[in-house]
C-alpha cells in the first residue's frame, strides 16, 4: 500500500523525499482531562491546526505528506467520534477529527530517532470557550493565517470576475435590443478598475472581449488562478416586467424560491452552446474530503453574499425583495473558491435597463461590490476562524 501511494502521489518522485504518516493512535489523559491523539511521521512536515463548527471538528493539515496508517480507533469515552482523512490538494493531506462535544486543541511536535511525532492535545471545553477559540485562531504561531480560506500574505489576493455569456451566447436581450453579454462585460471592466485601485489585489477576467466560454471552464479559471473570490456578473430578463433591482446568489442544491430556480435554469442553459466535452461532470475525486472543503467554501460564499447585499444597499444600489438567494448555478460549483452570482438588474425592466447602460451607475455599483470584496478578503482570517461550515 505504501509503495502504491508513493508511486501515485503527485510530486513524490523519490521515496526518500516523501514524509509518510505511518500510525495514528489515541490515549486518554488522567481524570477525564481529555485525550491525546499522536500522529507518527517519518520526517518533518509543516502542519496547521484548524477548528471548525457544524459539527464541531478539529482539522490538522500536513504539507507534502502521504498516509499509510490504519484508521484511528476512537476511545469509548474519548472526545473524538470518528476521523475523516484524505488529500484535499496536490500538496496537502487533511485529517478531520469529528468531536463528540466541544474541545480545545493544541498541536505539539517532537523529533524522534525514527522521525517525528505530532501530538494533538484535546481538552474538554464548553460552547463559549470553543467559540472564543474559533474567533481567535486567525493567526498561527508563525503569523501565517490558518484555515482553508485564511489570508495568504505571501501573494496578493486574487479576484476572478466573470462577465456572463459572450460570443454566440447573447444572454438576455431587451425589447430595445440591449444584449446582456455587453452589459456584463462593461460592468466587469468597471469592477476590474475599481479593484485595481485597491492594494494587494490581482484581478483576472474570465473574458475581456466578446468570447464564448462554457460554464465549467469559467469555474475552472477561478480554480487555476487560485482565486480568493469569484464574482459572476449578469443582467437577466424575467417574465415579470415590473421586477427590478439587484440580487446576490450563492450555490445550493435546491433553489431558495421559484424565481431563483427560474434564473438558474436560464443561466445554466448557456451551456447549450458548448460542445459535448464540456457537459461531462467533474469526477468526485476527493470524496468526503472534497465535500468538507465544499461545505466550508459555501459558508464563505454565504458570508460574502450577505456583506455584498449590505454594501449594495449602503451604496444606493436598488435591490429586489429578499435580495440574498440561492440556486444550483453551474458557474459557482468550484468546490474551493468562494463564489457568488450577481444579477445587477433586469433587462426586462426599462428603468433597470436605463441604469445598467449608465456608466456612472456602473461605476457606483462596481465601487459597492469592490468595497464588499475588500472587506471580505481583509477579514477572511477571522471568517476562517469562525468555521463557516454549513449544512452539518
Amino acid at each position: 500500500m505504501l509503495c502504491l501511494l508513493l508511486i501515485l502521489a503527485p510530486g513524490a518522485t523519490h521515496a526518500g523525499e516523501a514524509v509518510v504518516l505511518t500510525a495514528i493512535d489515541a490515549a486518554a489523559k488522567t481524570a477525564g482531562a481529555g485525550e491525546t491523539v499522536t500522529l507518527h511521521l517519518t520526517g518533518p512536515t509543516e502542519s496547521r491546526l484548524i477548528l471548525l463548527r457544524h459539527p464541531d471538528r478539529v482539522a490538522v493539515d500536513l504539507s507534502d505528506t502521504l498516509a499509510a496508517a490504519p484508521d484511528l480507533k476512537p476511545l469509548a469515552d474519548g472526545l473524538v467520534d470518528h476521523l475523516r482523512q484524505g488529500l484535499i490538494a496536490e500538496d496537502r493531506y487533511r485529517l478531520v477529527f469529528v468531536l463528540k462535544r466541544p474541545a480545545l486543541a493544541r498541536l505539539e511536535s517532537e523529533e524522534t530517532s525514527g522521525g517525528r511525532l505530532l501530538r494533538l492535545e484535546l481538552t474538554p471545553s464548553d460552547r463559549k470557550a470553543f467559540d472564543a477559540a474559533l474567533l481567535k485562531q486567525g493567526l498561527g504561531e508563525t503569523g501565517a493565517a490558518v484555515g482553508v480560506a485564511g489570508a495568504r500574505p505571501d501573494r496578493p489576493f486574487t479576484v476572478v470576475i466573470d462577465p456572463g455569456h459572450g460570443g454566440i451566447d447573447n444572454g438576455a436581450i431587451s425589447r430595445d435590443g440591449t444584449h446582456e453579454k455587453d452589459i456584463n462585460l462593461q460592468m466587469a471592466l468597471a469592477l476590474r478598475d475599481a479593484l485595481a485601485s485597491r492594494p494587494n489585489v490581482t484581478v483576472v477576467l474570465t473574458r475581456s472581449d466578446d468570447t464564448y466560454i462554457p460554464l465549467n471552464e469559467r469555474a475552472e479559471i477561478g480554480r487555476r488562478n487560485k482565486a480568493d473570490l469569484f464574482i459572476s456578473l449578469h443582467a437577466d430578463s424575467i417574465r415579470y416586467s415590473s421586477l427590478r433591482g439587484a440580487t446576490v446568489y450563492t450555490l445550493s442544491d435546491r433553489a431558495s424560491d421559484a424565481l431563483s430556480s427560474e434564473i438558474a435554469d436560464s443561466e445554466n442553459a448557456a451551456d447549450r452552446f458548448a460542445g459535448p466535452e464540456w457537459h461531462q461532470e467533474e469526477p468526485e475525486v476527493f470524496d468526503i474530503l472534497l465535500d468538507l472543503t465544499r461545505r466550508e467554501t459555501v459558508g464563505f460564499s454565504e458570508r460574502f453574499a450577505a456583506a455584498l447585499v449590505d454594501s449594495l444597499d449602503d451604496g444606493g444600489i436598488g435591490l429586489i425583495k429578499n435580495p440574498k438567494r440561492s440556486a444550483g448555478f453551474r458557474v459557482l460549483r468550484a468546490p474551493d473558491v468562494p463564489s457568488v452570482l450577481v444579477e445587477m438588474g433586469y433587462l426586462s425592466n426599462k428603468d433597470d435597463e436605463k441604469l445598467l447602460l449608465d456608466p456612472d451607475w456602473q461605476k457606483k455599483a462596481a465601487g459597492a461590490i469592490a468595497d464588499a470584496a475588500m472587506h471580505f478578503l481583509e477579514t477572511r482570517s477571522a471568517i476562517a476562524g469562525a468555521g463557516s461550515g454549513s449544512g452539518g
